[in-house]
């Protein structure tokens, strides 16, 4: 299972990777993973690589084989599509974060609908997750990360189950975070499954 993370700094991709390994490792599977990241601390782009199976040799991912994009931010899922083929789960975030070079007039941000149209475009196994608004729901702005997770677990795209990816959530989140992070979880899993 080749799986490819990408967003921007501060929006908790490396927890979530963290998160995802972390569900693999307990239920015996072989991991990968491998992080880029660009001005991360500045909201600059960071891409995360997990490989997951029963022996993994390479954390790399080649053009057109990764079997998931999670997307935490719309315009770094499209730029992440290079890595899909038609047979790719692809799960964005619909809420965009706006980088300074647009808020400060410099450059604009494309149209959503043109982004989520390309994305389609690439295949149909797509989900869009509002998962700011369902992170608010759960209690916490800050676990969109989390609502993401939920919603990739919702395909069935990965060799882990619900219960697999609830239990590294509570073994990997500190532990006053583990119930609006579970709740999260949950609002991310049921918005997807809705979609399907």
């Amino acid at each position: 299972m080749n799986l490819e993370i990408v967003g921007v700094g501060g929006q908790g991709i490396l927890l979530a990777s963290k998160v995802l390994g972390g569900a693999a490792l307990d239920k015996g599977l072989d991991v990968w993973m491998s992080e880029v990241h660009g001005m991360a601390q500045r909201g600059g782009v960071v891409v995360t690589t997990v490989k997951i199976g029963e022996k993994v040799y390479s954390p790399l991912i080649g053009h057109g084989d990764a079997d998931v994009i999670l997307g935490f931010e719309p315009v770094e899922t499209y730029r992440a599509i290079k890595k899909a083929s038609k047979d790719t789960w692809i799960v964005t975030n619909t809420a965009p974060i706006v980088p300074f070079t647009v808020s400060s007039g410099k450059q604009g941000y494309p149209k959503l609908d043109d982004i989520f149209e390309s994305i389609q475009n690439v295949s149909d196994k797509f989900v869009m997750i509002d998962a700011k608004e369902l992170a608010e729901q759960a209690g916490a702005a800050i676990a969109q990360n989390i609502v993401m997770l939920g919603a990739l677990t919702a395909t069935g795209a990965l060799p882990l189950t619900k219960e697999d990816m609830q239990d590294s959530i509570r073994n990997n989140v500190p532990e006053r975070f583990v119930e609006v992070n579970l709740r999260a979880f949950e609002l991310g899993f049921k918005n997807a499954r809705s979609q399907m």
